[in-house]
């Protein structure tokens, strides 16, 4: 099982592999551009070579992208979709010159004009984007959210009929938000809870859609419908559900990747790391 967090990429995003390592990263997650803008620059072939010189030294991979949080394909705004989409499509372009496999992004949310409508949008919009053919070799994962506002993406049956729009579903697939799926509704903290909440994403989606975890406690209660994220063990999830999903064998070889709060050090990583390893069976 692969362990690690995301890293900031300031000052070039080849430092995100110094910072996992410091930490004791295996697997990182970064921003492939700003995260808060619409503009960025292309990267130089200086910036490529050292992303991968880094990643060949400290030997973390797979690394993970997240794309902006300013995309929103599920728009009614159409002129917002087309700049969403072209957002997307330079995110998959960004991650396939780094050699990163996976590019996670929100869904996104519906602004009043229906979940039907919002899902067949989102779906629209990939089919599109694959069609193109851009970011050849790179899968993109649909991050369960918690369901705040009009966002999609909280149901795994949202989740589900996006894939049956979808025609290309060889580049898609799921990143499993601890923190988000418990403040949409679906408990980790008993085993029978735990197994019922999976084995309902099996009979929707199939367990095999599910690419990567994000490992977030939730300050939030269950169904809240807040994304309010807290340290491993410290918030409503509890330290039960986290030793499930670590001694999950059907998950052993996927990433899981912390987004627990960060002070101006990797001290909340350092211990959120330590954590989860200590929940790990011999």
């Amino acid at each position: 099982m692969l362990f690690g967090a995301h890293m900031s990429i300031a000052g070039g995003i080849a430092k995100a592999f110094e910072r996992g390592a410091s930490v004791g990263c295996e697997t990182i997650q970064i921003f492939s551009r700003s995260e808060r803008r619409w503009q960025v620059k292309p990267y130089s072939e200086a910036e490529i070579a050292a992303f991968k010189a880094q990643q060949a030294r400290t030997q973390i991979a797979p690394v993970v992208a997240h794309a902006s949080y300013l995309l929103n394909l599920a728009s009614p705004l159409e002129t917002l979709r087309a700049q969403s989409r072209e957002a997307l499509a330079d995110e998959l372009e960004r991650c396939a010159l780094l050699g990163i496999p996976y590019l996670v992004f929100h869904p996104g949310s519906h602004m009043g004009s229906g979940a039907e409508t919002g899902l067949q949008r989102i779906a629209q919009a990939l089919n599109q984007l694959f069609e193109t053919g851009v970011g050849q070799g790179v899968t993109v994962l649909m991050e369960t959210t918690a369901g705040q506002g009009s966002s999609l993406g909280w149901r795994f049956e949202e989740l589900a009929q996006i894939f049956t729009l979808v025609s290309m579903q060889d580049r898609l697939g799921i990143c499993v938000d601890t923190c988000h799926i418990f403040a949409a509704g679906y408990d980790l903290r008993t085993p029978e809870e735990y197994e019922t909440t999976f084995n309902t994403f099996e009979r929707l989606l199939g367990l095999e859609k599910i690419k990567v975890f994000h490992l977030n406690d939730s300050m939030k209660e269950l169904g809240s419908r807040l994304d309010r994220h807290a340290h491993i063990g410290e918030g409503q999830i509890g330290l039960e559900a986290f030793r499930f999903i670590v001694n999950d064998q059907r998950f052993a070889h996927l990433p899981m990747i912390l987004e627990t709060p960060k002070g101006q050090d990797l001290a909340g990583d350092l211990t959120n790391l330590a954590t989860l390893r200590s929940l790990k069976s011999a």
